[in-house]
């Protein structure tokens, strides 16, 4: 569940990236626009693990970035997610008919994160209002996330241009995320989709 939590966390801040010095910067460089296709998910676990996914609803299909992306969800637990929350993230790539795991470079591929809540806190420093819309909507961005019920309802986020390796701005991916506190898994999701970039001088 924290994991989806820094998901939405980072669009919150994602979709604030607009001052003139960001945009003074991105009209000097090539510009990538990437649309997401046939994007899927499900838990991977049944009902064994305290951490769920209830709902997730991600439109449009495809997403354009940048562009606007609709998220709506639906996150429980049964146990309360005390720091230090581990993420164990797997990705692969799909190459000649075969998986092929994506390295962990620059913070983006098959990565682990030992504790989750220490990136949660440098997105927002401890003491510091959580952005909008998950103010507005009563949920937490720092640990400890409490047992229960966590939803947002459907929200419009503005995605700016994300930077992509040339070899990963193409193909068919799936991604397995774990959730681990204290050696246990508390959460698992897989995540399917494809990606399909195109590149241009932003003038």
């Amino acid at each position: 569940m924290a994991h989806t939590i820094f998901f939405l966390l980072t669009c919150a801040i994602l979709g604030h990236f607009t001052s003139e010095a960001a945009t003074w910067h991105l009209r000097r460089i090539p510009w990538m626009f990437t649309t997401v296709n046939s994007f899927t998910w499900a838990n991977c676990d049944g009902e064994s693990l305290p951490g769920k996914i209830k709902s997730l609803s991600v439109s449009p299909d495809p997403i354009s970035l940048p562009g606007d992306l609709t998220v709506s969800t639906v996150l429980t637990t049964t146990v309360p997610l005390v720091s230090p929350l581990k993420v164990v993230i797997s990705a692969e790539k799909k190459l000649f008919g075969e998986w092929i795991k994506v390295p962990c470079v620059d913070n983006i591929g098959s990565c682990t994160y030992d504790n989750i809540c220490d990136f949660l806190d440098l997105l927002v420093p401890p003491g510091q209002e959580c952005p909008e819309p998950l103010h507005s909507y009563g949920l937490p961005c720092h640990c400890p996330f409490r047992s229960g019920s966590y939803s947002l309802p459907e929200t419009t986020f503005t995605i700016p241009n994300v930077s992509l390796p040339s070899w990963l701005a193409n193909g068919n991916y799936r991604v397995t995320v774990i959730l681990e506190a204290g050696e246990k898994e508390m959460g698992c999701a897989k995540f399917t989709f494809s990606l399909a970039a195109s590149f241009s001088w932003w003038l």
